[in-house]
């Protein structure tokens, strides 16, 4: 049981590590180079992102809350209970992130996804990228503890 314990928590980090990264790359050039780019531009480009961002992100989302979620089961049945407390608190910072993204990011998300299929201007776009930007850094952070959480679990088990 240790080692599916190991097994899982390793597939946890590495499709987290996708969430991490995109939000990250996020936080560091998008907002910015966002920030620069005229109100059509703004509004076009993050439709597109959000289109295919929101098609394809989940997935790896899913298969981590799953991993960690096992990681935690397995890691406490071989009484690594360090490694599935260390998991434990992980998940919540999953939790959190989801609840940030399914209340703030997705509706905005959604707004850009609209605009950009229906071939229409969003008028407010520039308001909804700030209020996408408002959260970019929490999520981020939330992920690299959740990622440095796991990371510890495996390395104490």
């Amino acid at each position: 049981m240790e080692t599916a314990g190991l097994v899982f928590l390793l597939i946890a980090i590495m499709s987290n590590a996708i969430v991490y990264g995109t939000d990250a790359f996020c936080a560091i050039v998008q907002r910015s180079a966002m920030a620069r780019a005229d109100d059509v531009t703004l509004a076009r480009a993050m439709g597109y992102v959000h289109l295919y961002g929101d098609r394809r992100m989940p997935v790896t989302g899913v298969v981590s809350v799953i991993a960690i979620v096992l990681g935690i089961v397995a890691t406490a049945l071989a009484g690594s209970y360090a490694s599935a407390i260390l998991a434990g608190t992980a998940a919540v910072a999953a939790f959190v992130w989801l609840v940030i993204y399914a209340k703030i990011s997705a509706p905005i998300n959604r707004a850009f996804v609209a605009a950009v299929l229906e071939g229409r201007q969003l008028e407010d776009a520039r308001a909804l990228q700030r209020g996408w930007d408002r959260v970019i850094n929490l999520r981020v952070a939330l992920q690299g503890y959740l990622l440095a959480a796991l990371a510890v679990a495996v390395a104490v088990r």
